[in-house]
């Protein structure tokens, strides 16, 4: 698959990128958990420096669910899944969606930086003509697995990836991460039935539990409490954690250990690391002014 532009400007791999993406992800699953983590907090740090910056060169996205997820997608791409930035349809790739679509400047940030394409392209974030859209489009950027956006619908998808390694007889994963808010859409609650009924073992769904949705808190919203009850009484295999401590998130990432897919309820701040983002609803669709990216970008150096 090449990504391109309508202009004619294709997305590709950045092979220097690709390369050593595949030399620290190695590395990654031999170091102690320790030291992982260490380099995954790294990781994450530089990701949410590119969020921030991408974002303010746009003027548009949504920031605070874009900090709130990024430990849990770093650890996912970086930490835990096979991906091949520069073979994106390689058949025994593992596959990762992204769920909650409106936070595509966190996944962009993320494939550039494995090498899916030039970290320089994140500039091209909203631009006319550009690939890199407000939801992510499969067929527009190398490593998007599905098109989402729509709530409710990439986790369908990611069940159907599970389900089609299991008939086939394959062993790769699929990793789906899905915002809190979504989960009061049911076509999520079809799909965790399904996924429980056929044990899709190699399935994990993570909710990035920031407890803020678009203009209030879920719980004020539509209660979503016990969310972890609810998940176990589907069948599912549930793992609470804090979204924020890569040691945990990478553990909660070990495959099921009961043949049933495996929920993570990942426990999160939306606008994490940003001291006058955090747990502010405002900030889900608020773009930073160059004074206050000066100020978090100041944070996330120290």
């Amino acid at each position: 698959m090449t990504a391109v532009l309508e202009s004619g400007t294709p997305l590709q791999a950045d092979e220097n990128a690709a390369r050593d993406y595949h030399r620290r992800s190695a590395g990654l699953r031999t170091a102690s958990p320790a030291e992982a983590a260490a380099e995954l907090a790294e990781i994450s740090t530089s990701i949410r420096r590119d969020i921030l910056t991408t974002i303010q060169s746009a003027g548009m996205g949504h920031v605070g669910g874009d900090l709130s997820v990024t430990d849990l997608m770093v650890t996912a791409l970086w930490g835990t899944l096979h991906m091949h930035p520069t073979e994106v349809d390689h058949p025994q790739r593992d596959r990762f969606v992204l769920s909650k679509g409106h936070c595509a400047a966190a996944l962009y940030s993320t494939l550039a930086s494995c090498g899916f394409f030039p970290r320089s392209r994140l500039s091209e974030y909203m631009a006319p003509l550009s690939p890199l859209n407000g939801h992510p489009a499969r067929l527009k950027v190398p490593g998007v697995e599905t098109n989402s956006g729509p709530l409710g619908h990439g986790f369908p998808v990611a069940t159907g990836c599970a389900l089609g390694a299991k008939l086939r007889g394959e062993t790769w994963r699929t990793i789906v991460v899905l915002g809190d808010g979504e989960m009061q859409e049911g076509s999520n609650w079809e799909a965790a039935m399904t996924a429980a009924h056929y044990r899709l073992g190699n399935l994990t769904a993570v909710v990035d539990r920031n407890r803020l949705q678009q203009g209030a808190r879920t719980e004020d919203t539509k209660s979503l409490e016990p969310l972890d009850a609810k998940w176990a009484s589907f069948g599912w295999e549930v793992r609470v954690i804090d979204g924020h401590d890569h040691r945990a998130i990478k553990e909660a990432y070990a495959p099921s250990t009961t043949g049933q897919p495996v929920a993570v309820i990942a426990n999160t701040t939306k606008g994490k690391g940003v001291s006058f983002m955090e747990d502010r609803v405002e900030w889900h669709h608020k773009v930073p002014t160059d004074e206050q990216v000066r100020l978090a970008l100041e944070e996330l150096n120290r």
